[in-house]
């Protein structure tokens, strides 16, 4: 994972599939292997070289399991969603993104699964207290549903036919290819209830990387506890949107504390970064002002941890998360064939702005990579340097490298700010964004960032 940078894709929306299918007849569903199959998986194998130029190795991929919706429901984990092809599918297309020296991870929707799944309707008729019972959890004499969702029953993960399930389906999605999971809803288990499957795994699988979805509490601890080799940042995600959108980089400062502290932690090593997912708002549209999407994404590029880019950011998507049903669908939007149509396809903050955009993400990634040691760097602000709209972030290499550190030097304010150093990178935001303000030697231009040394 030392040069991991991950772009991810949610495949049911990126594909164009339909949001609920229409083949699920009980007294039908699932005897014909292949009924009601439509290849769609191909139109990624189209944005693998886009991909690889970004800089990205690693395609983490959201469910592409058999589900009745939104692919967190569940109904065979062993199974290719019908919406989206079928195994040969999937094997085209791992063996494509390998061809380009790009790893795949897969999204383990383990916790919860279809209230029609087998398994849920074996425990329905047998009742809480028989053996198909304990394969789920309940609440009184009901299932017990996923955050109050009825339709996603959680599964008992404690329950020792259930682990042996979940790794043998890790297992096997591993021997055809995959090189890691993405643990979806790992807190709502916890870490104890992982821990022994993430072992049992790791005897047969020791090179795969766990990822596990983690929203709120002690990332280290959890990693450390259920084995899991990165945790989701959340707390950073947070960090970064709301202090650019509230120009207010005393609030990043307490963030990037926070993350330092954290990865100074047994299991805090190698947190997952981002800006945004297929959970969350986009973060064009988090920043009022688009000029800071410039300090965005090279904190996304340059911060330790193992980055990771949500398909679509990189041309300046835009996008509205809802607490609603439906309210995902702004964020998981259909994507076309050609990455060159994405921005008469996708909905942008500035469709002309688009290509620039693109070039940013590039040329701060491409830093990234020319500086590998960045994922365990050490992170600090010069507090000299400080206010609400100005901060030098310093990152130095850990271990006592030969490496000089690094200073990305952002400025939300309206004035040029000069220095002294070598400037590594430069990006204005409003160059970026506008194509009206070119940087002058020397400076750090207005609502933007310069790379220095």
């Amino acid at each position: 994972m030392r040069d991991a940078i991950c772009y991810q894709i949610y495949p049911l929306g990126f594909c164009g599939a339909p949001q609920h299918r229409d083949d699920l007849v009980a007294t039908s569903y699932g005897l014909t292997d292949g009924e009601h199959v439509v290849h769609r998986l191909g139109r990624i194998e189209g944005w693998l070289d886009h991909i690889v130029s970004l800089g990205a190795n690693v395609l983490i991929l959201n469910p592409i399991a058999d589900s009745v919706s939104h692919g967190y429901d569940t109904l065979d984990h062993q199974r290719v969603d019908p919406r989206l092809g079928n195994q040969a599918d999937v094997q085209r297309l791992l063996a494509a993104c390998h061809e380009r020296g790009v790893r795949v991870v897969l999204d383990g929707v383990f916790n919860h699964v279809s209230e029609h799944h087998a398994v849920v309707r074996a425990a329905l008729a047998g009742g809480p207290d028989s053996p198909e019972g304990s394969r789920i959890r309940w609440a009184g004499a009901h299932p017990y549903g996923f955050e109050g969702n009825p339709d996603l029953v959680e599964l008992d993960l404690t329950d020792e036919a259930v682990q042996e399930a979940v790794v043998e389906t890790m297992s096997a999605w591993l021997q055809r290819g995959a090189d890691g999971w993405r643990l979806d809803a790992m807190y709502a288990a916890g870490p104890e209830a992982w821990a022994p499957i993430i072992a049992r795994l790791r005897e047969r699988h020791p090179e795969a990387w766990i990822l596990g979805e983690v929203i709120h509490g002690d990332y280290p601890a959890f990693a450390a506890a259920s084995g899991a080799d990165s945790i989701t940042q959340y707390e950073l995600w947070k960090g970064i949107w709301s202090s650019l959108h509230d120009h207010n980089l005393f609030e990043l400062r307490h963030a990037l504390s926070r993350h330092q502290d954290f990865r100074a932690e047994d299991g805090g090593a190698l947190p997952l970064t981002f800006l945004g997912n297929h959970d969350t708002t986009r973060i064009a549209s988090q920043l009022a002002d688009g000029r800071d999407l410039a300090a965005a994404i090279a904190l996304l590029a340059l911060l330790p941890g193992v980055p990771a880019l949500y398909a679509g950011d990189e041309f300046g998507a835009v996008g509205v998360k809802e607490e609603r049903a439906g309210g995902d669908d702004a964020v998981r939007p259909s994507f076309p064939d050609d990455p060159a149509d994405a921005a008469s396809a996708l909905a942008l903050l500035k469709p002309e702005a688009a290509p620039r955009i693109v070039e940013a993400h590039r040329r701060l990634l491409a830093l990234r990579r020319r500086e590998p040691w960045l994922i365990k760097a050490d992170v600090t602000v010069r507090e000299e340097t400080l206010s609400h709209t100005f901060a030098e972030i310093v990152l130095t290499p850990g271990c006592q490298l030969p490496m000089p550190p690094l200073v990305l030097a952002i400025n939300l304010g309206e004035d040029e700010v000069a220095t002294d150093r070598e400037v590594l990178e430069v990006v204005s935001g409003a160059d970026m964004v506008d194509g009206t303000q070119r940087v002058r030697p020397g400076t750090v231009p207005a609502h933007g960032i310069a790379v220095l040394r």
